[in-house]
C-alpha cells in the first residue's frame, strides 16, 4: 500500500489543508493484482470527529492492516471544528470537501473512480453526522456510514459540551437548524422529491455511548422516510476501539470485494 501526506491549497477556504490518502499498488505482496485492475479505484473518504484532524483515522486505528488486501483507496480529509458545514463565519467546509475535494483528487489521482457507486463516505461523531450529510447532500456518494455519529440536533444547544457562542458560529440560530440544509433529515426529505439516486446508509452505535438514543432517533426517522438503513448495536463506548472494529462491518457492507486478514492462509 501507498500512504500518502498530501497538503494543498483549497480556493474554497483560501487557506492550505491537509489530507491523508492510502492506495493499493502492485508488489510482490499482490502478485495477481496488476495495473489495469487498479484503474477506476473504489474510494472510502473517512471523516474524523471533533478535536480531530485528517491523521486521526490512521494513528487511531489499523486502516492500512485492514485493507491491505483490498483493491479500494482511503480518502482522509479535515474539517478542523467546523462539522462538515458552511460556517456563519463565512468558511465554507461543506463545499470544500462535497466539491472542492472531489475535483482535487482527480486531478492528483486519475485512477481513482468518480463514478458515485463507487465513492462511499463514513465517519465517527461529528464525522458521522458528516458521513450522512455528504451523502444526503450531494450525488457524490452511494453508501454513506456513521460510527457513533451525532445525527439529531436540539433546537437550543445541539449537544452539551461547547458554549452556545460555538455552535451558533457554526451553524446559526440554533433554534433554525430543524428544516435547514444543516438538518439530515431535511435533506433526506428533498433528496426522496429528487429525482436522483438514493443513498444506502448505515448507522452503528454502542449500548454505552451517550450518542445511543441519538442514533436510535436517527435511524426511525429515516427508516419512516423509507431508507435503506444498516442499523447495528452492541455494547461500546464512544472511543476508538469499537469504531475500529466496526469499520470492518463498514467495509464489508460496501458494494466492494472486502478481505478480512483473518481469512487470509
Amino acid at each position: 500500500m501507498e500512504f500518502l501526506e498530501i497538503n494543498y491549497y483549497s480556493e474554497t477556504l483560501h487557506m492550505e489543508q491537509s489530507m491523508n490518502i492510502i492506495l493499493p499498488e502492485k508488489s510482490d505482496r499482490n502478485p495477481d493484482w496488476t495495473v489495469e485492475s487498479l484503474q477506476d479505484l473504489p474510494a472510502l473518504y473517512l471523516l474524523h470527529g471533533m478535536s480531530g484532524n485528517h491523521s486521526m483515522w490512521a494513528r487511531r486505528t489499523n486502516i492500512e492492516r485492514i485493507i491491505r488486501m483490498t483493491k479500494i483507496a482511503v480518502i482522509m480529509p479535515s474539517t478542523d471544528l467546523a462539522w462538515y458545514t458552511n460556517t456563519t463565519y463565512d468558511l465554507h467546509y461543506f463545499d470544500a470537501l462535497a466539491k472542492e475535494l472531489p475535483n482535487k483528487i482527480q486531478q492528483l489521482f486519475p485512477q481513482i473512480s468518480t463514478k458515485p457507486e463507487k465513492n462511499f463516505v463514513c465517519g465517527m461523531s461529528m464525522g458521522g453526522y458528516g458521513a450522512w450529510k455528504l451523502a444526503l447532500g450531494t450525488t457524490q456518494f452511494s453508501y454513506a456510514a456513521s460510527l457513533s455519529g451525532a445525527l439529531v440536533f436540539g433546537n437550543d444547544e445541539p449537544f452539551p459540551f461547547g458554549p452556545k457562542e460555538y455552535w451558533q458560529g457554526i451553524f446559526g440560530d440554533l433554534k433554525q437548524i430543524h428544516g435547514s440544509e444543516n438538518d439530515l433529515f431535511t435533506l433526506a426529505e428533498k433528496r426522496k422529491q429528487s429525482s436522483t439516486p438514493i443513498p444506502k446508509l448505515f448507522s452503528w452505535c454502542g449500548r454505552q455511548d451517550f450518542l445511543f438514543d441519538n442514533n436510535n432517533q436517527a435511524v426511525e426517522k429515516m427508516q419512516a422516510l423509507n431508507y435503506d438503513v444498516e442499523y447495528q448495536i452492541n455494547d461500546g463506548t464512544h472511543e476508538w476501539y469499537y469504531w475500529e472494529k466496526y469499520l470492518e462491518n463498514v467495509l464489508e457492507w460496501l458494494p466492494i470485494d472486502f478481505v478480512r486478514e483473518e481469512r487470509l492462509s
